[in-house]
């Protein structure tokens, strides 16, 4: 019995156990999660209130679609219910909703769960396919890969349209100040204004995102899983859907693979038009209706996305990157082994150049954007892990012969470097939420034994941007201020009680702890011989008026 279920489910336990130890050890998100988590946090728990929704307040640059987060919310409702009953902190509804502490991993890992089945589908395809070999190789390389399994439980709209997000690293946004490109969106909130959620500023930046990288990469693993079935008109119709919902390029993917079906004559022009067309008509009608209630105003979400980032080119505006970039940079970061391997594996198996043709054009046509994450072509890495797979089995079937036993070792060697990569790519990840754990200490250390007003905690937009989300937040007598624009020596003229901040030393206010968070990784002598170097990220200030707060004991800031 224990050995038939590992043979089902053993791959899927093998890649389940992976993104779990991903959601467990790095359970905190960033900025570019934001938009999802606060849209599940006001479903989860302003349900019909419209008006006090956060998006209404700070609706961003552009508009993204409600569909993911009310998904994602319906499969976390029941439990957050029961939270309340429990009359449980917010906090605790993490477990089943959102990516906040380490109470906030189940929903995350529902999400993954998502991906995962789908992943599961893509692969069961590829073993009819291919045989059985293949299908062990590629969930080797997919496991021995670290953005795939670590973005699979991260509510970014590509990850959500592919199942279904630079440096795959957490995705760097900038932002532009005084004519000059930036590394960090002082943005986020805006100014002048005490807010106490963050804000989307930029065309790519939620938690919906997250939400929406999940179904994404939903929607594209199950289309390719069809493509290798032979439902052609399936997968066509799983991309117009990904497309018109979530993310709007994927039609960048759409047009080279419907026309690979119609050279190949696997369809049929005018039916499969009158599909798409239906399809769409569909999906346009649903975002428009769930859309338009959740906005308060007629809107396609992904129509306007189109507009700013196509029409208007204006992502340029969050940073640029060489035409080259996804090949000389993005893939190699993400495939790992497989980079080298998916090239190999198109010489040896023609079957895989009518796989790869379209998904390789579809990052050339991604290529000619000049905004460029690695997230925007995560969609692509199945197919070319299927490529480095058939590589892979071919090399090793044949390892007993000379030429073959070389090509063996190296392939060896770049199995174990890719291993060694994603270990060192998952401690800098580890280290890159350190106002998360900031907040966590606060609320561990920070309460006043005979304090009965509130603790007013104001959270700058660097800390607010690397950690720190809605479900962060604590109950009374604990408050948040996000508000931005106040100058440094202007903090002490306000009454906060604790800040959270980049900055060592702020007038009025003693530096009570501070959080390192990731610096840079180092190649040193010795064992280990790659060290991650980490720095003071955020400071965490004390109001020098409070005496009780000031008697307290601290770690201190030296």
């Amino acid at each position: 019995m224990a050995s038939k279920f590992l043979q089902f489910y053993g791959y899927d336990l093998l890649l389940g156990s992976i993104a779990a130890f991903y959601v467990l050890m790095v359970p905190y998100t960033k900025v570019e999660e934001s938009f999802n988590i606060q849209a599940m946090h006001d479903i989860l728990y302003h349900r019909h209130h419209l008006d006090n929704y956060d998006h209404l307040e700070f609706p961003g640059v552009v508009p993204r679609t409600f569909i993911g987060a009310l998904l994602v919310s319906i499969l976390a409702s029941p439990m957050v219910l029961a939270m309340q009953l429990l009359h449980l902190p917010k906090i605790y509804s993490l477990i089943i909703g959102m990516p906040c502490g380490r109470y906030g991993s189940a929903v995350r890992l529902a999400l993954g769960c998502i991906i995962l089945y789908t992943l599961r589908f893509l692969r069961t395809q590829v073993r009819n396919k291919f045989g059985h070999q293949v299908e062990a190789f590629f969930v080797i390389l997919t496991a021995i890969q670290f953005h795939l399994l670590f973005y699979c439980t991260r509510a970014l709209p590509n990850i959500l349209a592919m199942g279904v997000g630079d440096n795959w690293k957490e995705p760097c946004y900038m932002f532009k100040k005084d004519g000059l490109i930036h590394n960090h969106k002082p943005g986020c909130f805006l100014p002048g204004h005490c807010a106490t959620k963050a804000v989307e500023i930029g065309p790519e930046e939620s938690l919906m995102q997250i939400a929406v990288i999940i179904l994404y990469l939903c929607k594209v693993n199950l289309a390719y899983g069809h493509w290798l079935k032979g439902s052609f008109y399936t997968a066509l119709n799983y991309l117009v859907f990904a497309t018109i919902t979530f993310r709007c390029d994927i039609v960048l993917l759409l047009c080279p693979l419907g026309l690979e079906f119609l050279l190949t004559k696997s369809i049929a022009f005018w039916k499969a038009l009158k599909c798409c067309i239906m399809i769409s008509l569909l999906c346009i009608g649903l975002t428009i209706l769930v859309d338009s209630i959740m906005w308060k105003r007629f809107l396609w979400p992904e129509f306007e996305v189109f507009w700013f980032n196509s029409v208007l080119n204006r992502s340029s505006e969050w940073g640029t990157h060489s035409i080259h970039w996804y090949f000389t940079s993005a893939l190699p970061r993400s495939l790992l082994a497989a980079y080298p391997l998916f090239m190999l594996g198109v010489l040896l198996d023609r079957r895989l150049l009518t796989l790869v043709l379209p998904v390789f054009s579809f990052v050339v046509l991604y290529s000619k954007l000049p905004h460029k994450e690695l997230r925007f072509i995560i969609s692509s890495v199945p197919i070319f892990n299927l490529s480095a797979a058939v590589a892979a089995s071919r090399i090793y079937n044949n390892r007993k012969k000379s030429f073959w036993k070389f090509l063996n070792l190296i392939m060896l060697g770049l199995l174990l470097i890719s291993l060694g990569c994603t270990i060192i790519t998952f401690m800098a990840s580890y280290e890159n939420y350190p106002s998360g754990y900031a907040l966590k200490e606060l609320h561990q250390i920070g309460r006043l034994a005979n304090n009965t007003n509130e603790l007013w905690v104001h959270i700058d937009p660097f800390s607010a941007m690397n950690g720190i989300s809605l479900f962060c937040e604590d109950k009374f007598p604990w408050r948040y201020s996000k508000e931005e624009g106040i100058k440094l020596e202007e903090f002490g003229q306000r009454n906060f009680t604790y800040l959270i901040n980049e900055h060592s030393a702020v007038d009025g206010y003693k530096c009570l702890f501070k959080v390192n968070g990731f610096s840079r990784v180092r190649i040193q002598p010795g064992f280990p011989p790659i060290f991650v170097d980490k720095e003071p990220a955020v400071y965490i200030h004390g109001n020098i008026r409070n005496e009780e707060l000031m008697f307290k004991h601290w770690p201190g800031c030296s």
